[in-house]
């Protein structure tokens, strides 16, 4: 290896496909990379907590998480960007009154709002989701008591009128950043809000200069509207193959998708592996 890079890889339909499949041919590149010396770091829009075992278990560098919220090099939580406690109760205000259910995500946890799953389980089956897939989003939505108002990076909305975004982003206005698209059953009935300037590419521009390296030397890889931030700071930003029209017009390339290898196959290259 003559010139070492600096990855980041989305999570849902990057890494593993969303019914959580990950393929060995992945485990093996972002392995292979960092044996390589190269450095590979998640990059998602789940919070820490809910990044599955299997993921994380297969080794990296560090995580970005909650959309940019949080920025972990090693064991060292680097940065939390979280929203002001009042701002918190603001936003949560603002979707009790738009009767707009919502998960807060702190660091370590994720707080479902207490109809959240009541809303949310006619869709699953209306959509068929198999048992497995249906329990994880059952635990995931359970109520589990009242969040905190402190520590909380990010909010993810779910609505089931596909004007629930247009709400959201209209009614919040320029201090928050607002998108969708980031869940694929609910389309535009759903999204994500972090404090303005809050997301991945913020995020991976901040490490890479806390760690003292180029940005012209990372590779982004993602498939949803959360990566275009991230894909446009990078130096290379790369596309899944079942990534949104979005995300792969403002790509530097297009790779095959999720459930053909497509990190493993930009890995190989860009000679990571």
């Amino acid at each position: 290896m003559t010139h070492p890079r600096i990855v980041f890889l989305d999570v849902d339909g990057t890494l593993i496909d969303h019914s959580q499949r990950l393929a060995p041919a992945v485990v093996q590149a972002v392995r292979g990379a960092r044996a390589s010396g190269h450095l590979v770091y998640l990059s998602t829009g789940r919070s820490r907590v809910e990044i599955p075992d299997f993921v994380t278990e297969i080794g990296f560098d560090g995580v970005i998480s909650a959309g940019g919220g949080f920025i972990e090099h090693g064991d060292d939580l680097l940065a939390a960007h979280t929203m002001p406690e009042p701002v918190v109760r603001d936003l949560v205000g603002f979707f009790e009154r738009h009767d707009i259910e919502y998960t807060l995500q702190a660091y370590e946890s994720a707080h479902p709002s207490k109809g959240l799953l009541t809303r949310m389980q006619p869709l699953f089956t209306e959509l068929g989701f198999d048992s497995a897939r249906g329990e994880r989003l059952v635990e995931t939505m359970t109520y589990r008591g009242p969040a905190p108002t402190s520590g909380i990076a990010k909010a993810t909305f779910f609505g089931t009128d596909p004007r629930t975004f247009s709400v959201v982003r209209d009614g919040l206005g320029d201090r928050f950043h607002v998108i969708t698209g980031t869940i694929p059953y609910l389309g535009e009935a759903g999204g994500e809000v972090s404090l303005g300037g809050i997301h991945k590419g913020a995020a991976i521009t901040q490490l890479v200069r806390a760690l003292g390296l180029d940005i012209a030397d990372s590779i982004a890889i993602g498939d949803s509207t959360n990566d275009l931030e991230m894909l446009e700071a990078a130096g290379v930003g790369i596309a899944m193959g079942n990534a949104d029209a979005a995300v792969k017009a403002i790509a530097d390339e297009i790779t095959t998708a999720v459930d053909d290898d497509g990190v493993a196959r930009a890995f190989a290259r860009h000679g990571l592996v």
